[in-house]
């Protein structure tokens, strides 16, 4: 809020006031969740044209399709979580790079920019050779458009459980989850890759799912011994609290019940059920990712 303007300088003196309740609503948890997609998806494509570049050579295209839909999804959401989105373009036009949201939507748009390269290229030029060039770039610029949102929440005052490194690998995590959970259900229709093909990134989902879940718990029980206030967070889904029911939901359908299914999926050579753990994991990755969202903004600031 503005608290005074000194007419001698037109400086505008402003109070830093924190803000009560939910400001980042379930559009975030959207938004986080298209993006893990978007980019995960361009991962996955990445390893099977380096592994299995013939099988993999029919999924060019469908897999640019699909990043640059949740991609679009995620920007969608971004700007319908903006409180003044018809002011987006200050952030091209006078642009403060110190801001990870100004960082965020340039790296995002450089990306959707070579997304549409990579379009032209597998579906009008039918360039495989420029295709793969350009996606290695595409490649390298996911990481840090996947990470972005890590920064932003990381910036955050008063919320001591977003840490950035932390946050970082459970951005990564989620994006390597999802990509290879949407690349196994696009191959219940398309049928194009071989047994190993589908194996590895079987593999890629479990332990994705495992490394995430040992993440969580790991902040679940050693997270109260930093900081006071990660204790009072944790306290909404622990002892009773108000999202301890759909915070375990979200690990078991997410992380547990993925990875369990990817183990006997293995051991029983059946590919059936990888289906159902691909399901199961996209679901529950968004349930994981509004109840971290929310639970720190709950804790009053005072």
């Amino acid at each position: 809020m503005v608290h005074e303007t000194l007419a001698a300088t037109n400086a505008v003196v402003t109070l830093d006031v924190g803000l009560p309740g939910v400001v980042w609503p379930w559009l975030v948890t959207v938004n986080m969740w298209a993006k893990s997609i978007g980019t995960g998806v361009i991962f996955m494509l990445f390893y099977l044209l380096k592994k299995y570049p013939n099988e993999a050579a029919n999924y060019r295209f469908p897999i640019t399709v699909v990043s640059i839909i949740f991609i679009h999804l995620f920007l969608l959401f971004t700007l319908a979580d903006l409180h003044q989105p018809f002011r987006m373009w200050h952030i091209f036009f006078t642009p403060h790079f110190t801001s990870a949201i100004t960082v965020g939507a340039w790296m995002a748009t450089a990306f959707v920019v070579l997304l549409f390269l990579l379009a032209f290229l597998s579906f009008i030029k039918k360039d495989d050779t420029a295709f793969d060039k350009v996606l290695l770039w595409v490649t390298v610029l996911a990481i840090p458009v996947t990470l972005y949102t890590a920064a932003l929440m990381s910036q955050c005052t008063a919320r001591e459980i977003w840490q950035m490194p932390t946050e970082s690998a459970q951005m990564i995590l989620a994006a390597t989850l999802s990509g290879s959970a949407t690349v196994l259900l696009m191959d219940t229709f398309m049928n194009k890759l071989s047994t190993e093909a589908k194996r590895d990134l079987s593999i890629i989902l479990a332990f994705s799912a495992l490394a995430a879940f040992v993440m969580y718990m790991a902040e679940l029980v050693f997270g109260p011994m930093k900081a006071e206030e990660v204790a009072a967070v944790m306290g909404y889904i622990s002892n009773g609290g108000e999202y301890q029911a759909m915070f375990w939901i979200g690990q078991v359908t997410a992380y547990i019940v993925p990875f369990v299914l990817v183990v006997l999926s293995i051991v029983n050579k059946n590919q059936n059920i990888l289906k159902l753990a691909a399901i199961l994991a996209l679901a529950g990755l968004w349930i994981v990712k509004h109840v971290w969202l929310m639970i720190p903004q709950l804790l009053p600031m005072s």
